[in-house]
Formats: C-alpha cells, structure tokens, sequence
C-alpha cells in the first residue's frame, strides 16, 4: 500500500471512531436525563420494572390526585397526597412550593423516585387549565376509564 492511501485509510479509521465515541457520549447523556410515565397501577402491579419500583430510577408518575388526601406539615412546605389513575392509589411525597393550579380531583406529573411504598417527588407539574391533561396521562386515564366503564365528561381531553 502507498504512502498517500495508507494516510487516508488512517484519516477514515479515525473519524468513524471518533463519531462511535460521539455517538456513545450523546446515548449515555440522554438516557441518563429520560424520564419515563407511569400510572400508579403500572407501578404497583411491576409494568413499570423493577428498576422503578426499587427507587434505581428517576421517573415520572401521572395521574389525578386523590379526592381528600392531600395534607401539609403545619409550618413546612413538606406535602403529602395520593394520586389515582383509577385502577391503583400511590402515595406522593413532596417538599417545596406547589403549583398555583394544584388541587384535589385535577391531573397531576410528578418526577422522582420511589422510596419505599411511598414516591418522593422532586418536581410537581399541574395541569393549566380546565381542558388540558397532559397527552400520556389522558390516554393512561382514558384506558383506566374504559377497563372501568367510567363515562367521560363531554370534550374529553384528548380532543
């Protein structure tokens, strides 16, 4: 092989490693930042997989959040409620301040960790308006609905 064919077959080999390497760097860091959705009955009954339910792994979990369960610490911003996709109930922990739109009986997306039996919440996202639940907690919610026979109200969420 000539000098000038060697030196480009060395030029090839060394930018397809280098953007196996790239490549590799851009999976490890999006996999890490990947939060997946999970209704509290995919969690309980093990859907979800172990790594969840043993707190390895951050996730977020959907729902609405339980008529008359939710409780604050007197004098912390320490919360405590239950959120329901209507098949199972998981408790929820969360310290810090809630959104203005949280309350009972509205769809809720926490992301954290389990800890326990109980999810402890890093982030609360509420929905922002009558008619807007996010798309994977509505569809979740929808399914619920149907195993159940539950009639949905009129102008159903994923209109």
């Amino acid at each position: 092989m000539n000098p000038t064919r060697r030196r480009r077959l060395i030029w090839v080999i060394a930018l397809v490693a280098a953007a196996a390497i790239a490549a590799v760097l851009v999976a490890t860091a999006l996999q890490r930042n990947i939060a997946y959705l999970y209704t509290p009955g995919e969690v309980l009954d093990g859907r979800a997989g172990a790594q969840v339910a043993g707190g390895q792994t951050r996730f977020r979990l959907g729902g609405m959040v339980a008529k008359g369960s939710f409780q604050r610490a007197e004098g912390s911003l320490e919360s405590s409620f239950r959120v329901t996709d209507g098949d199972a109930e998981m408790a929820v922990r969360y310290t810090g301040i809630l959104p203005d739109l949280f309350r009972e009986d509205q769809a809720v997306v926490a992301t954290g960790r389990m800890q326990g039996d109980t999810f402890v919440a890093e982030e609360i996202l509420a929905k922002h308006d009558e008619t807007y639940m996010p798309k994977e907690v509505a569809d979740k919610m929808g399914k619920a609905h149907q195993k159940h026979d539950v009639q949905t109200p009129a102008g159903d969420a994923n209109d």
